[in-house]
């Protein structure tokens, strides 16, 4: 049986907790817009070097990028991936078990809302200033990002200088039941053979695999397939990802909702989610190459792939924070190791098959994803649990 957390009420959306996860939302704001704009930024440089037409530029791109989009995958990891793990870290200490999802999706949905920027203006800005500017530009965030995450991010509500004295208290007291002392060493040989990280760790393999393929390969599917210019192609890559980051904030919310009320248990909240944002972005990537000659259909399809993938943020993405919240920091760096392999995979193998036919390579690569996602699921729903498990719980007896 899953563990009740406590059901005291503290103060909410005025609460320090929720400005740090305002404030991790724009860390991962500029970090995914200082990602996105290479792939914007490349379309640009491609067409100012070249005299071809930018059908032809984007069609011969993916292949000729498979190595770029592998070193800027390896990148990413050493970057963003550890940002990923300092916010879990943080997160173990801060939030509260009946806010986990709201907090964590308001601190994810920077990811979704960044792309939405970057796509709507990347090409904007390129053809009216220069493609340089914007890395000058989204360079200049990441610096405003840095002072405030200084200044403002602590380790843990006991050593915040600016918190109150009725939040502390709740936070502290809601997480009572949680182990607060130093870990001495990571148990690898128990987490290697819990069959609930795999779980995890599977569904952030399937998750990544479509998501890099939608935020690296979108413009370029606009483009080609849509026969849109590189302006208007920015503005319509972006709407997917406004609704991709109104969808993370109010799943987290229905969420919360449903464990606060006790309507569900935790691990069937987590199941459920996860089956949203894996099955129905599946159903609609299967869909698109049937509905290509449809402009209306298209935009529709491409609008919720992102919006319901994201709902997977309530689900197994935050479930080390159950399972084992002393280790989370480490097992999210591992989760997101499994995601830069599923992205490493997908970005070469969509860059090989639309390289050949584009018609037919499309295809191929919405029926894979959607194969991958659909193992991701089952995987999941067989294994995933959301109990601490043993091997992360505090040890109280002293070995002779």
């Amino acid at each position: 049986m899953d563990e009740k957390p406590t059901t005291r009420k503290g103060p909410d959306f005025c609460s320090l907790r929720y400005g740090l996860a305002l404030i991790m939302h724009f860390s991962n704001f500029t970090m995914i817009t200082q990602r996105v704009s290479l792939s914007i930024a490349i379309i640009a440089m491609v067409n100012s070097t070249q005299q071809h037409g930018l059908s032809n530029a984007s069609t011969e791109g993916p292949l000729a990028n498979n190595l770029s989009n592998l070193s800027r995958s390896i990148k990413e990891f050493k970057t963003r991936g550890m940002a990923w793990t300092g916010q879990f870290t943080i997160w173990a200490k801060w939030a509260p078990p009946l806010e986990r999802s709201k907090l964590t999706t308001i601190a994810g949905s920077g990811v979704a809302f960044g792309s939405f920027i970057i796509l709507c203006v990347g090409g904007l800005i390129s053809q009216a200033l220069g493609w340089p500017f914007i890395f000058y530009i989204f360079g200049s965030t990441g610096c405003v990002c840095c002072l405030l995450w200084f200044t403002v991010i602590y380790d843990d509500p006991m050593h915040h200088p600016c918190i109150s004295v009725r939040e502390k208290e709740h936070i502290v007291s809601s997480l009572a039941q949680q182990s607060s002392s130093p870990r001495r060493s990571v148990p690898i040989k128990a987490m290697v053979r819990c069959l609930p990280l795999w779980a995890i760790f599977t569904g952030f393999f399937s998750h990544f695999w479509l998501c890099t393929i939608i935020i690296t390969y979108l413009p370029t599917y606009i483009s080609t397939v849509l026969h849109v210019n590189i302006s208007n192609s920015g503005v319509l890559s972006s709407l997917p990802f406004i609704a991709a980051s109104s969808c993370t904030i109010l799943g987290g919310q229905l969420a919360d909702f449903l464990l606060s009320r006790n309507l569900l248990r935790l691990i069937t909240v987590r199941k459920l989610f996860s089956s949203l944002g894996l099955l129905l972005p599946s159903l609609c990537a299967v869909a698109l190459p049937f509905v290509a000659s449809s402009y209306m259909a298209t935009i529709i399809l491409l609008i919720l792939i992102p919006g319901t993938s994201n709902l997977c943020d309530s689900g197994f993405i935050i479930n080390t924070l159950d399972v084992a919240p002393r280790y989370a920091s480490f097992l999210m760096g591992i989760s997101r190791g499994f995601g830069l392999l599923a992205g490493i995979v997908s970005s070469t193998a969509t860059g090989f098959l639309i390289s050949q036919d584009s018609e037919s390579g499309w295809r191929n690569v919405f029926f894979l994803s959607a194969a991958v996602n659909v193992f991701g699921l089952v995987f999941y729903l067989m294994f995933g649990q959301a109990e601490i498990q043993d091997w992360a719980k505090e040890r109280t007896l002293t070995r002779f």
